[in-house]
C-alpha cells in the first residue's frame, strides 16, 4: 500500500472515531453481565409493585379501562426503550442517555439528565427502603423490630450486593425477575382456570357481566383513566437499565435488540392481561388501594396463605427497585464525574470494577430519607413517589430528544443508523414527547398530591440552575482536558 494509501486510512479512522466520540466514564468496567441478566433486568424493569400492590387502588378507581391506559402508557414506553436501544447500538455506553445528551445536546442536556436520573431514583431509594420495613412488618416476627432498623438492613444489603460485582447484581436481579414472573404466570394460569371451569369466586360467577354489571369498561368515566396515566408511567419505570446494563455486557448488538423486543409482549402479556383476569374475576370497586389485587382475588376462593406468598413478592419487587436504583445511578453519576457535573468521588471505582462513589451517595439520600419518614406525614410521602416520576417523565423526554438529533444527524450523512431502528422518525418522538409532557400536565387535575408535586417543578429548576452555574468552570475545564491530544 502506498504512503498516500495508508495517510488516507489513518485520516479516515480519525473521522470515524470523532464521529463516535467514546465516553470517559465507560473506562474500567467488566463485561460480567451475560445474555441472560441482561434479558431478566428487561423484566425486572417492567414488572415491579406498580403492577403487585398498585394495581388494587388503581383499579378501584379507573375500572377495567385500566388495561387501556396500561397499553397505551405501555406502547409509549416501548418506543422510549426502542429509541434507547437504538442509541445503545450506535455506541454501547454504562452512561447511557447521559452519554448520549452529552454527544447530541451537549454538556448541559447531560447535566439536567443525570440529575433528574438521580432525583428519580433516590426518592424511589427512600420510597423503596420504607416499603420494605412495611412489608416486612407483615409477618409477626419482625414486628417487634423497629421499622427503621429493617429499613436500613435492607438498604445495607442492597448496597453491599451493589458494591461485591457487577455479576452479583446481576444474578440477584435475574433470581427477583424469576420470582415475579412465575409469581405472574401461576396467578394468570389461575384466573385462567376460574374463567374457564365458571368457579365462583367469593360468591360470584366470573366473565364478562363482571364489566358489564358493574358500570362497564368506564364505570367512573374518563377522568379517573387520565389521572392514573402518571402512576402507571411510573409503573414502567426502570425500564431504561437495559441502556446502562448494555455497557456491562461483552456482545450488546445481539443481547439488547432481543431484551428489547421481548418488552413489548411482556407489557401487554403480564400488565394487559392480568388487569383484564382482574376485572373478569371480580367488580373493579372491590378492589382496594394498599391491598395486592392479587391477593384480593386468591382470599376470595380461599387460598390460605395467599397473602404471605403475595407479601414476599412486593417485597421482592421493592428490593429489585432498590437494587437497580443504586446500579444505575452508580454509573449514571460516574459518566456525570468524570465530565466535571457531578462530586469527584462519584468517579471512584473499587477493585471489582464497581464505580461505588455514586452509589453511596444514593445511599446518603436514602438514609436521608428515611429520617424525613418520621418527620413528615404520609401525605408527604406520596409526594416523594410523585417527584420520582417527574424524574422518569423528563429522562424518557430527553431519551426521545436525543433519538431526534440523532436521526437528523444521521440524515446529515454524519454517522450511519444501525440496522435496530425506532419506526417512524420523527413523529414516533414527538408523539411520545407530547404524550410525557401531557401526563405530566394532567398531575395538576389532582390537587391531593399532584398540584403540589407541580409546585415543586420551579425548585427543581433554579437548584439546576444555580448548580449549573456552580459547576460550568468544572465541566468547562473536563472537557477541554478530554479534547487534548494523547501523548
Amino acid at each position: 500500500m502506498s504512503k498516500d494509501a495508508v495517510n488516507t486510512v489513518a485520516v479516515a479512522s480519525r473521522d470515524d472515531a470523532a464521529a463516535t466520540p467514546a465516553d470517559a466514564g465507560d473506562a474500567g468496567y467488566s463485561k460480567a453481565l451475560k445474555p441472560r441478566h441482561v434479558n431478566m433486568i428487561a423484566i425486572g424493569g417492567a414488572i415491579g409493585t406498580g403492577l403487585f400492590l398498585g394495581a388494587g387502588g388503581r383499579l378501584h378507581n379507573a375500572g377495567p379501562a385500566l388495561a387501556v391506559a396500561y397499553l397505551i402508557c405501555g406502547i409509549f414506553a416501548f418506543f422510549v426503550v426502542r429509541a434507547l436501544g437504538e442509541l445503545v447500538l450506535y455506541r454501547p455506553s454504562s452512561g447511557s442517555f447521559v452519554s448520549y445528551a452529552r454527544e447530541f445536546l451537549g454538556e448541559k442536556g447531560a447535566y439536567v439528565a443525570g440529575w433528574m436520573y438521580f432525583l428519580n431514583w433516590s426518592t424511589t431509594g427512600i420510597a423503596d427502603i420504607t416499603a420494605i420495613a412495611l412489608y416486612t412488618h407483615y409477618w409477626s416476627f419482625f414486628t417487634s423490630i423497629p421499622q427503621w432498623v429493617l429499613a436500613l438492613v435492607a438498604l445495607a444489603v442492597v448496597l453491599a450486593v451493589n458494591l461485591i460485582s457487577v455479576k452479583i447484581f446481576g444474578e440477584m436481579e435475574f433470581w427477583f425477575a424469576i420470582i415475579k414472573v412465575a409469581t405472574l404466570v401461576a396467578f394468570m394460569l389461575v384466573g385462567i382456570f376460574l374463567l374457564a371451569t365458571q368457579h365462583k369466586v367469593g360468591g360470584s360467577t366470573p366473565g364478562l357481566h363482571m364489566i358489564t354489571d358493574h358500570g362497564g369498561i368506564l364505570p367512573h368515566g374518563v377522568l379517573p383513566v387520565v389521572l392514573v396515566m402518571q402512576g402507571v408511567i411510573f409503573a414502567y419505570a426502570a425500564l431504561e437499565l437495559v441502556g446502562v446494563a448494555a455497557g456491562e455486557t461483552a456482545e450488546p448488538e445481539k443481547v439488547v435488540p432481543r431484551a428489547v423486543n421481548s418488552i413489548m409482549w411482556r407489557v401487554g402479556l403480564f400488565y394487559v392481561g392480568s388487569v383484564v383476569l382482574l376485572a373478569l374475576l371480580l367488580p373493579s370497586s372491590v378492589y382496594a388501594e394498599g391491598q395486592s389485587p392479587f391477593v384480593t382475588v386468591l382470599s376470595k376462593i380461599g387460598v390460605q396463605g395467599a397473602g404471605d406468598v403475595m407479601n414476599l413478592v412486593v417485597l421482592t419487587a421493592a428490593m429489585s427497585s432498590l437494587n437497580s436504583g443504586l446500579y444505575s445511578t452508580g454509573r449514571i453519576l460516574r459518566s456525570m464525574a468524570v465530565a466535571g457535573s457531578a462530586p469527584r468521588f462519584t468517579a471512584r471505582m473499587n477493585r471489582s470494577q464497581v464505580p461505588y462513589g455514586g452509589i453511596l451517595l444514593t445511599c446518603g439520600v436514602c438514609v436521608a430519607g428515611v429520617v424525613l419518614n418520621y418527620l413528615v406525614p404520609s401525605q408527604a410521602f406520596e409526594i416523594v413517589l410523585n417527584v420520582a416520576s417527574l424524574g422518569i417523565i423528563s429522562t424518557w423526554v430527553i431519551i426521545m430528544i436525543c433519538h431526534l438529533v440523532f436521526v437528523r444527524r444521521s440524515k446529515e450523512g454524519l454517522l450511519t443508523r444501525p440496522s435496530f431502528k425506532l419506526w417512524g422518525s420523527p413523529v414516533t418522538e414527538i408523539a411520545t414527547i407530547v404524550f410525557l409532557i401531557a401526563v405530566l400536565g394532567l398531575m395538576w387535575n389532582d390537587p391531593e398530591v399532584g398540584r403540589k408535586t407541580l409546585m415543586l417543578v420551579p425548585v427543581v429548576g433554579a437548584l439546576l440552575v444555580g448548580g449549573w452555574f456552580a459547576l460550568r468552570g468544572r465541566i468547562a475545564e473536563a472537557a477541554g482536558q478530554s479534547s487534548e491530544p494523547t501523548k
